[in-house]
């Protein structure tokens, strides 16, 4: 049996997946949250419950999100 392996074309030059970026300020969800912290969402909230990590700002109803300047604090205390 022969293995071939399909790759995708490369994308165009002005179209190429961007790795996320933390905003300066403002919010943050938790989706895109996920992606700059080392663990998932029941230890994000685990950890939030602990007051070991920034707690959500609701926004709205069913809107929750996290202050960038808190993240970015939080972050920059576990170097």
């Amino acid at each position: 049996m022969q293995v071939t392996s399909t790759t995708s074309p490369a994308a165009p030059a002005g179209l190429q997946a961007q790795r996320p970026r933390l905003p300066d300020t403002g919010f943050v969800r938790q989706k895109l949250l996920l992606s700059f912290v080392p663990f998932s969402k029941s230890t994000l909230w685990r950890r939030v419950n602990e007051g070991v990590f920034p707690a959500p700002i609701r926004l709205s109803v069913g809107i929750t999100a996290w202050r960038v300047e808190d993240v970015r604090r939080w972050i920059a205390e576990q170097d």
